[in-house]
């Protein structure tokens, strides 16, 4: 099937490329820079869009098998170092997460020829803050700015469903790879032997190897009554505390020197909930339709990234 991918270029987008090549599938990225796309597989359209309308890739959408909404401004940044939320930050986060749902459904709209399915974005931000309780997709919506987020990003691409087409809410975890993302922020001051728990330690860690999420994305678009939330987050979460002991384990460093929480509040300020905060989202759904996970523990997960 053709698969229309928005967001494409990012962390999460080419190893979707790459897990929907390998199994056979026509595949094209949308870009606002085309010409810079890299890192994708052979014979990958790459198409350019404002990010905000269907203009110059709407008709692309026309007997389309799928269109994967992936496409937000980063959340953390773009740099190594974490950047503030501004009141000019909060803004582009939500609006670029907006405009992109619009496109989908104005593309959507157009097409004489529906759509499949459209797998809409978002995180498990969208549940409360606990150390303790078990968040499945059934779980209540938290208060804070990104569960705000969260449910205007999924409500963006709503509209669709009106339309005939199925939607999948993919709520993702912190998505393990060496290459971008949390991971090497994490684990520089391991192999600095200054590694340990952040914070307390005690705040729950959801996280999912890159190939799981893109493998479960690949799934749910294959599976023709995949529809609604979906947490993905690999089954066997651990806190903070505990992830850094397998990460140490796993780059054979100590996992002792503690990272306090007032020092991450003072350097990043409101931001600093994304390390200092955790939610133990489980995969339900995702494993009562029987996908399997090939990580399905930490320690598995991280000796595949780093070789070891």
């Amino acid at each position: 099937m053709r698969v229309i991918i928005t967001g494409g270029t990012g962390l999460i987008g080419k190893a979707l490329t790459h897990e929907l090549v390998r199994r056979g599938h026509e595949v094209i990225v949308l870009s606002r820079s085309p010409k810079l796309a890299s890192g994708l597989p052979a014979g990958v359209r790459v198409e350019g869009w404002d990010a905000r309308s269907a203009k110059g890739w709407g008709p692309l959408a026309d007997g389309a098998g799928a269109i994967v909404n992936l496409a937000g401004e980063n959340i953390a940044g773009t740099g190594f170092l974490p950047q503030r939320w501004t009141d000019e930050r909060k803004r582009r986060i939500l609006e670029s997460r907006l405009n992109a749902g619009r496109a989908v459904v104005e593309a959507v709209e157009q097409a004489a020829n529906k759509p499949g399915v459209v797998i809409q974005s978002s995180g498990v931000d969208y549940y409360p803050a606990d150390e303790t309780a078990d968040m499945t997709e059934e779980s209540p919506r938290g208060s804070s700015f990104l569960a705000d987020v969260t449910r205007d990003w999924e409500a963006s691409t709503e509209a669709v469903e009106a339309l005939g087409v199925r939607r999948a809410i993919i709520r993702t975890g912190v998505v393990l790879s060496k290459e971008a993302g949390v991971l090497p922020k994490l684990a520089l001051p391991y192999l600095l032997f200054v590694g340990g728990p952040i914070g307390s330690g005690r705040q729950p860690f959801p996280w999912i190897a890159l190939d799981d999420e893109a493998a479960a994305i690949a799934f749910l678009i294959e599976h023709p009554t995949a529809s609604g939330p979906f947490n993905l987050t690999a089954p066997n979460p651990l806190t903070n505390a505990e992830f850094g002991r397998v990460l140490g384990k796993v780059l054979g460093r100590p996992s002792f020197v503690p990272a306090p929480a007032f020092a991450f509040k003072l350097a990043f300020g409101e931001l600093a909930v994304l390390l200092l905060e955790g939610r133990r989202a489980l995969p339900k759904r995702l494993l009562e339709l029987g996908f399997q996970f090939k990580y399905p523990d930490a320690e598995s997960a991280l000796r595949a990234i780093y070789g070891r």
